[in-house]
C-alpha cells in the first residue's frame, strides 16, 4: 500500500507555475528573490488568470445580443476581422507549441467570437447564412490546426492578423461614431478585453518572446482602449438612442409651449 507523499504532490503542483530550475531556486536553495524566476512566476500566474477570465469575457456581448434579439451597432467587419485574428493566433501558437498559459485565452475567445459572428449573421442577415458560416468555418479551423497547414503559412496569417485586427477595431469605433452611440456593444466585454490585451503584452514578452504576438497584443490594446474611451465619452455625454429622442422631444415641447405663450 503506497503512502501519501505530500512533498511529491507539492512539487507537481508547483511545477505547473514554475520551471524545474525555478523550483530548485525557490524550494531547494530557498532563494525567493531570484529576479528571473519571480518574473516567470508572475507571468505564468497572470497568464493562467487571463485564460480563466477569458472563459467569460465575451459572454456579456452574447447575452446582450440574445436578450435584445438584435445585433444593431455591432460591426460585422469588426467581428469578422477579430475572428480572423483569434483563429490565426490559436493556429500559430498551437503549431509552435507555446505554453497553454500563453494562448489558452485565445482558444476561449475563438469559441465566443464564433458564436457572436453567427449571431450577427442570424440577426442582420439570415439564419441560413449563420448555419452556413459555422459549417464552413469548422472545416477551415480543422484544416489549420489538423497539421494540414505549414508553419510558414500560419506565420504569414499571424503577421497579417495584426493590421486586420486593428482595422476591425477601427471599423467598430467608426460605426459607434456614425451611430452616435455604442449600440448593442457590451461595455463589460470591451473593458475586459482591454485588461487582457494589456496584460498579454507582458506575458508574451516573458513566455514567448515572439515579436509578432507582442505587436498584435500592443495593437489590440490601442484598439480596445479606443473603444473603451468611446464608452466613457458617450456615457458622460448621455448619447444613447433613448436619451437623444427624449432630448429631441423636450426641445419640440419647449418650442410649442413658447409659441402658445406668445399667442396668449
Amino acid at each position: 500500500m503506497s503512502s501519501f507523499n505530500a512533498t511529491e504532490y507539492f512539487e507537481k503542483a508547483a511545477l505547473l507555475l514554475v520551471t524545474p530550475q525555478c523550483y530548485n531556486e525557490f524550494f531547494i536553495e530557498y532563494n525567493f528573490l531570484h529576479e528571473q524566476c519571480i518574473k516567470a512566476l508572475i507571468s505564468k500566474g497572470l497568464g493562467l488568470a487571463i485564460v480563466a477570465g477569458s472563459c467569460m469575457v465575451k459572454v456579456p456581448q452574447i447575452l446582450k445580443i440574445l436578450q435584445n434579439s438584435s445585433a444593431e451597432g455591432v460591426s460585422f467587419t469588426s467581428v469578422l476581422f477579430d475572428l480572423y485574428a483569434v483563429v490565426a493566433g490559436v493556429a500559430y501558437a498551437y503549431a509552435k507549441q507555446f505554453p497553454f498559459s500563453a494562448w489558452g485565452d485565445a482558444l476561449f475567445l475563438l469559441i465566443q467570437s464564433t458564436i457572436i459572428t453567427a449571431l450577427v449573421l442570424n440577426y442582420n442577415f439570415s439564419s441560413v447564412s449563420a448555419v452556413s458560416f459555422v459549417v464552413a468555418f469548422s472545416g477551415i479551423l480543422f484544416g489549420l490546426v489538423g497539421g494540414f497547414t505549414s508553419l510558414e503559412v500560419l506565420w504569414s496569417m499571424q503577421a497579417v492578423s495584426a493590421p486586420i485586427m486593428f482595422i476591425g477595431k477601427l471599423a467598430q469605433a467608426y460605426a459607434n461614431y456614425q451611430n452616435g452611440s455604442t449600440g448593442q456593444l457590451s461595455a463589460m466585454m470591451c473593458f475586459m478585453l482591454l485588461f487582457g490585451s494589456t496584460a498579454r503584452i507582458y506575458t508574451s514578452i516573458q513566455e514567448t518572446g515572439d515579436p509578432i504576438i507582442i505587436l498584435i497584443y500592443s495593437l489590440a490594446t490601442v484598439g480596445n482602449g479606443l473603444l473603451v474611451s468611446q464608452f466613457i465619452y458617450y456615457y458622460f455625454k448621455g448619447a444613447s438612442p433613448s436619451s437623444s429622442s427624449s432630448k429631441a422631444a423636450g426641445k419640440k415641447g419647449g418650442k410649442k409651449s413658447a409659441a402658445k405663450a406668445k399667442k396668449s
